[in-house]
């Protein structure tokens, strides 16, 4: 054999060799990957299980919406509603973005936009695209069929009597926890807590299947209030057209049930809907009934008269010597418009005297006037739990100079909310009894802490009839067919270096049906323009219409129908007959 043909042969042998150790190799690759299949899917086949669970087995949340708020009667003041939330993991989306112009159009929102919070997104795995749609707005999303896209079932506050009811209903925010009013003061009775689930996804992202349920929702407990809705509406629309009619800046309606403490009305001008977030300035939504202070003026004396007759130093029949019609108390002059003499209790409140109301207040011990008016819940807040509430302001009777006890008997160094002097006005309808103010329903009332004597209450109740009466500051408060209990109350406001003389605060408080009170009725109207800015001709008015519709609606029956002559009945029936 020569040297070329061995080489040959050497060559060939090397060549078969490799072959071979290729083939060997592959073929212990190949046996290894059966293996290795077969230890899997038969012997080890959870570790499969595991590892596409741990890429398509997710823990998806589920929400619980909020209580529903109820007026009175069961009639909706908030409900929730269902909505969707688009989110997507931007890692996921990656692969589609040129999708996004198509994304947009159908979020409603600039490409450009959506763009940016994406990709500046890249690291996350959870990111909202556009919150609260309508199902069916996210349902057009979901047909996209986009990886990463994904839907999540949440609920939106909606307030069916807007802003009728907004200041006293209040808000929620976006995440749909309380805000103001009674959302947030009861946020932790109506918020529910979320469950959570176990879903299966496929490759898009999208769920395919429910798996498990790992913990079930718990939604929030709903609530009663006491709010009674036909009130509120009477209040509310009463209300918005007196402050139109005087141009007046704001103004404020509280009623409240004599018997249990309940507000049954709450209204406040200017208002907003809280359906409409762009209306959320806290200029509008603030509760002015409950957060605002003002100088009640002469709408405060009753409670001096009430201060005088339980010092046990007057009688209702007592008589204050008010010439020559003005008195001087330090370096003040105090006037009445004109000298009344001597004059009654009564006719200290049915003519608004100042001077009268002084020399009561002067005689008094200063500890306990300031009792009396600490009693009937000035310088404290009420029961109502609402948030933001003001405690007004009494100053302690120790800092009290004699100017000081002279000018808080009409009304000035002192001041109240809406629904405090509303329920000190509820201590003389009730005999003398103050229930705690409630914005929840009351199912059974409590039995409240007595204040002044029944005696007490009863002579006072009596002396504000005639405030009503001809002759009286408050006639245009009367309500046909009832008999009406009231102080008017004209304030100056204080203004920088004093008080304005050109800005005003009107007040009307009263009571009905006087012979045995159903409800208390405040009025406050802010900084009426034009030429009517007294109590009397301003905000008792408004106090006659509302009294006088819910008095109806509630059914109260009336005190004061007109008496009919002897035999006029009879009279009216042979008529009838003659007729037929």
């Amino acid at each position: 054999m020569t040297r070329g043909a061995e080489t040959k042969q050497q060559t060939a042998r090397r060549f078969v060799g490799r072959v071979t150790l290729v083939m060997a190799f592959f073929a212990f690759f190949a046996s290894s990957l059966v293996a290795r299949a077969v230890y899997l899917q038969v012997l080890d086949k959870e570790f499969l299980n595991r590892q596409a669970d741990t890429r398509h087995l997710r823990t998806e949340s589920i929400s619980a919406h909020r209580g529903t708020i109820f007026d009175r009667n069961g009639e909706p003041l908030a409900i929730s509603t269902p909505v969707d939330s688009i989110w997507v993991n931007p890692k996921e989306f990656a692969s589609a973005v040129d999708k996004i112009p198509q994304l947009a159009k159908v979020l409603q929102l600039k490409p450009e936009v959506l763009m940016r919070r994406i990709t500046r997104s890249m690291d996350k795995e959870f990111l909202y695209l556009k919150r609260h749609l309508n199902p069916s707005d996210a349902q057009r999303v979901m047909a996209m069929k986009l990886p990463g896209i994904n839907v999540q079932r949440e609920y939106r506050r909606y307030y069916p009597a807007s802003e009728v009811t907004g200041h006293l209903v209040g808000f929620t925010n976006i995440d749909d926890e309380g805000q103001e009013g009674l959302e947030l003061a009861m946020n932790h009775w109506l918020e529910g807590e979320p469950g959570a689930k176990r879903v299966l996804k496929d490759r898009l992202g999208r769920s395919i299947e429910n798996v498990e349920s790992i913990r079930p929702p718990h939604h929030g407990k709903d609530l009663r209030t006491s709010i009674d809705l036909r009130l509120q509406y009477l209040a509310y629309r009463t209300l918005k057209a007196a402050v139109k009619t005087h141009n007046a800046r704001s103004g404020s309606v509280v009623v409240l049930d004599v018997k249990t403490g309940e507000v049954l009305a709450m209204a406040n001008q200017p208002t907003y809907n809280p359906n409409d977030r762009s209306q959320f300035v806290a200029e509008h939504y603030r509760n002015r009934a409950i957060t605002d202070i003002f100088e009640p003026g002469s709408s405060i004396k009753p409670l001096i008269v009430a201060a005088a007759l339980e010092s046990g130093q007057y009688r209702p029949s007592s008589v204050v010597d008010t010439a020559p019609g003005y008195v001087t108390v330090g370096a003040k002059k105090i006037e009445d418009s004109r000298n009344l003499g001597r004059i009654s209790l009564t006719t200290i409140l049915a003519r608004s005297s100042n001077v009268g109301i002084t020399k009561l207040a002067m005689t008094l011990q200063a500890d306990q006037l300031w009792g009396t008016m600490t009693e009937f819940g000035f310088g404290e807040m009420t029961t109502s739990g609402f948030p933001g509430e003001s405690a007004g302001m009494l100053t302690h009777f120790s800092n009290w100079r004699p100017i000081s006890q002279a000018t808080i008997a009409y009304g000035y160094g002192v001041s109240v909310t809406p629904l405090q002097l509303a329920q000190a006005y509820s201590v003389i309808g009730n005999g003398g009894i103050m229930q705690p103010v409630s914005l929840l329903a009351i199912d059974e009332s409590a039995s409240g802490d007595r204040i002044v004597s029944d005696d007490t209450a009863d002579a006072v109740r009596r002396m504000l009839e005639e405030v009503v009466r001809p002759g009286g500051t408050g006639t245009k408060a009367s309500v046909d067919g009832y008999r009406v209990a009231g102080k008017t109350g004209t304030a100056w406001k204080f203004a920088k270096g004093g008080y304005s003389e050109d800005k005003y605060i009107s007040i009307f408080a009263g009571l009905a049906p006087a012979s045995d009170p159903r409800l208390a009725t405040v009025i406050v109207i802010d900084e009426p323009s034009g030429e009517l800015y007294y109590g009397s001709d301003v905000a008792a008015p408004v106090f006659a219409d509302v009294m006088s519709e819910s008095l109806r609606l509630l059914a109260v029956p009336p005190d004061a129908m007109p008496a009919r002559e002897p035999g006029t009945v009879m009279q009216a029936m042979a008529d009838r007959n003659a007729s037929q």
